[in-house]
């Protein structure tokens, strides 16, 4: 049985539908509606968060079932592309690269969550202009530590293209939705330009629109918001 992967367009689950096409494994992509727990309840039989991602990986009763993005990525990594998109526990950079990792979606795509919910996904009533704000410059403040690692190399860690910078590389993803790519300081600008050139971030795009077109999901891109 191949991967199944449940994915949302632009959401959390771009991260590992981005890792799988890097590397070039087979793979059953499943678009959902957004958010799949109000618009696709049937979904909760499969995954009872109701969140995207989920990866389904092998047979059951006995399949892989993973429902965390970076930890996905991780994963992948791991048991397809040891000494490519992981970092091996032996590596100078193994630390870098799980602290990387885990940035992204921890320190990163949390606050643009809060942007998202509190600037866009709440009823007008309940918007909070002031703390979209505040979380938008928490975001960007947290992003600028990257400018100075990224003035002195191509990627975060190893030397090499990993799964942490596409933890970081969705991060970037989601703040150019929310129109905060404009505030990239250069060396970051460079990476997100260095990013979106790859043939897999290519491929991950074009399959995602593709998928939902072919399943019958609207094509207006919505960032996964947890509550």
């Amino acid at each position: 049985m191949p991967i199944s992967l449940y994915h949302c367009l632009s959401a959390r689950s771009f991260r590992p539908l981005w890792a799988l096409e890097e590397l070039g494994l087979d793979f059953d992509l499943r678009m959902l509606p957004f958010p799949p727990r109000a618009h696709g309840k049937s979904y909760f039989e499969h995954n009872p968060l109701g969140t995207v991602p989920l990866l389904i990986d092998g047979d059951e009763p006995d399949a892989v079932r993973m429902s965390e993005s970076a930890a996905i990525c991780q994963y992948l990594a791991a048991r397809h592309s040891p000494g490519g998109l992981d970092v091996g526990v032996t590596e100078a950079d193994y630390g870098a690269y799980l602290n990387y990792l885990h940035f992204g979606e921890a320190t990163l795509t949390f606050p643009q969550t809060l942007v998202l919910r509190y600037r866009f996904f709440e009823p007008p009533e309940r918007r909070q202009p002031q703390v979209a704000d505040d979380y938008a410059k928490w975001f960007l403040a947290r992003l600028r530590t990257l400018e100075p690692r990224l003035q002195a190399r191509e990627w975060l860690c190893a030397g090499r293209f990993t799964a942490a910078d596409i933890s970081v590389g969705y991060a970037l993803l989601l703040a150019e939705h929310l129109g905060l790519h404009t505030q990239f300081m250069p060396a970051v600008a460079a990476y997100w330009a260095r990013m979106q050139q790859r043939p897999a971030y290519q491929r991950a795009q074009a399959r995602q629109f593709e998928a939902a077109q072919a399943q019958g999901i609207s094509l207006v891109p919505a960032p996964d918001l947890r509550p």
